[in-house]
């Protein structure tokens, strides 16, 4: 069984036009099986700072050390970063970044990523920088109604390509125990 495999049982209630003798509205019980989604809502800003904590180690030696100017130190730092974070995600699972807030790389069957799954996605990430902007209304009672632009970074084009999923370190045992449960239904 693989994680991209995993269902999940939800409930929706759902409005009907009709209401009880009180005057409140019936609702009609939907149960449905979802894919199951390991990630957790907030992720990408999570993730971008973990990026950014990767990347300050190699900026700081390009810009102390090697007395490269600030662009040239944040451009060769891509490349270190892309190929740290591949041993350190193949071999720990985690990258300082991704450990400061906790989170791990699992591939789809669980477990962390090889060698040649974590260099894809770190060569990916390159793509996932590319914003994302959407309109949004805020209310408030000074202001009024306010539009704006919000900026989004949607960091998931390289997970989807390879196949993992960055989780919480709480959600491990989470996962492990749904799989285990999954497999042994396989094998009854």
């Amino acid at each position: 069984m693989k994680i991209s495999e995993l269902k999940e049982k939800r409930i929706i209630h759902r409005p009907t036009r009709s209401f009880d003798e009180w005057g409140n509205r019936i609702y009609k019980e939907f149960e449905y099986e979802l894919p199951y989604n390991p990630t957790h809502k907030g992720n990408e800003t999570e993730r971008l700072f973990a990026k950014v904590i990767d990347m300050i180690p190699f900026f700081m030696v390009f810009i102390f050390i090697f007395h490269l100017p600030a662009i040239l130190g944040i451009i060769f730092s891509i490349p270190c970063v892309i190929i740290s974070g591949t041993f350190c995600e193949w071999y720990f699972g985690t990258s300082l970044g991704k450990k400061i807030f906790k989170l791990k790389i699992l591939d789809d069957n669980g477990n962390q990523p090889s060698f040649i799954k974590s260099l894809q996605r770190n060569i990916l990430v390159l793509t996932n920088f590319c914003p994302i902007f959407t309109e949004y209304t805020s209310k408030t009672v000074a202001m009024g109604t306010q539009t704006g632009t919000k900026m989004n970074f949607s960091m998931h084009l390289n997970n989807k390509i390879c196949k993992t999923y960055i989780v919480k370190e709480s959600k491990l045992i989470e996962i492990k125990e749904l799989l285990a449960q999954e497999n042994k239904k396989a094998v009854h």
